[in-house]
């Protein structure tokens, strides 16, 4: 069995894939991000079952797989693939500023506390969505956090800023 063919992983795919189909072609925006919190709840069965494939996806070496300056990373689902349009990253941050980057087409993301109370950018636990041309330097503060995020056609530019 290869690490990406684990109850987990397949749990993940399944729970992300039909998160994905559900937000189809809405726009990237705050209503979005209200849609995504009273759907999918931080606390609610899907968003914990989603935490949980993470936790035993990032034990089991498939989740963040990619370390540089503390923060680790990994590209679980490429876009066209089993979540639509989106392709699907999974970060792990404690305490720290990451890359500066821009969103061409928008980053709908999750956050997960792990250690303490982070947030990230800061949102607490629970969905928050960026539109498209928005840009930023990742940060996480007060803890430690999974960040997931979902980017439109896999697009994202690091500015080297």
């Amino acid at each position: 069995m290869s690490t990406t063919d684990t109850p987990a992983h397949r749990a993940f795919v399944a729970e992300i894939g039909a998160i994905a189909a559900a937000i189809g072609d809405r726009p990237l925006d705050a209503d979005l991000a209200k849609w995504l919190d009273a759907t999918y709840p931080a606390g609610g069965p899907t968003f914990r079952a989603i935490a949980e494939a993470i936790e035993t996806g990032d034990a089991e070496g498939w989740i963040c797989p990619r370390e540089n300056d503390g923060i680790r990373w990994g590209r679980v689902i490429k876009a066209g693939a089993e979540a639509g349009r989106f392709s699907v990253d999974v970060v792990h941050m404690e305490s720290c500023r990451g890359p500066h980057h821009v969103h061409p087409k928008g980053e709908i993301g999750m956050v997960m506390p792990v250690v303490a109370e982070p947030n990230f950018d800061g949102f607490p636990e629970g969905w928050y969505v960026y539109g498209p041309g928005s840009a930023h330097h990742p940060t996480v503060n007060d803890g430690s956090a999974y960040v997931l995020y979902l980017l439109p056609d896999g697009a994202i530019e690091f500015t080297g800023r």
